[in-house]
């Protein structure tokens, strides 16, 4: 069994800084938007309010801690000839509207054309985790995790479509719950042959509803 690991590249976003605040600062932070609410963070409720809100946070937004170059970097060629798509279908997306930091809520599905070596499909998923736990627009999500696959593995063809629900229009603004966004990238073969795309969004069309947000 023979398994690559190409070193770390262009990919790698951290997004953490050296001027990262304290657990400290971000804490205050949090009673300042409390007070700002109108609200009064001393009161017995909303004492250990900032420490869970930061300790969510963290969780939230574990992506700027993920590589997912080093993610995808461990893959296998013993796959008999195997080059058909393999397709990971309904992964659970959790993100963030980077405008106003409230819960985007879907799925992804993922598809690849082999080019002579496969990954572990949980890394599929791993993948769309590390780029959805960081604040985004569901089109730059999307593009990130068809790319990252295509830079990575270089296979023949990448497809990835993303269907969400965004609380920035679902619980504010226009106030329009039961609306999804689907947005997809196609890349390579997928890109070119219609027929393939057509398969690919038959195989991940399920009919279950997009997760409300």
């Amino acid at each position: 069994m023979n398994v690559t690991t190409p070193p770390a590249g262009k990919l790698a976003e951290s997004g953490l800084s050296e001027g990262r605040p304290s657990r400290a600062e971000a804490e205050a932070a949090v009673r300042t938007l409390l007070l700002w609410a109108g609200d009064d963070p001393q009161r017995e409720g909303l004492l250990d309010t900032p420490a869970r809100v930061v300790r969510a946070y963290e969780e939230f937004f574990s992506g700027y801690g993920e590589d997912p170059v080093q993610i995808l970097a461990r893959s296998f060629e013993e796959t008999e000839g195997y080059d058909e798509m393999v397709v990971l279908r309904d992964i659970r997306v959790e993100s963030h509207c980077e405008h106003h930091m409230v819960p985007i809520i879907g799925r992804a599905h993922v598809a690849y054309l082999p080019a002579g070596r496969v990954v572990g499909i949980s890394k599929l998923a791993r993948v769309v985790e590390a780029y959805a736990r960081r604040l985004q627009i569901q089109e730059k999500l999307t593009a990130q995790i068809a790319n990252s696959i295509d830079e990575v593995l270089k296979p023949r063809g990448v497809a990835v479509v993303v269907e969400a629900s965004h609380q920035c229009m679902t619980t504010r603004g226009v106030h329009q719950p039961g609306v999804s966004m689907i947005t997809s990238r196609m890349l390579g073969e997928f890109r070119t042959d219609s027929g393939l795309r057509r398969e690919f969004l038959a195989v991940t069309r399920s009919g279950t509803p997009v997760p409300e947000a």
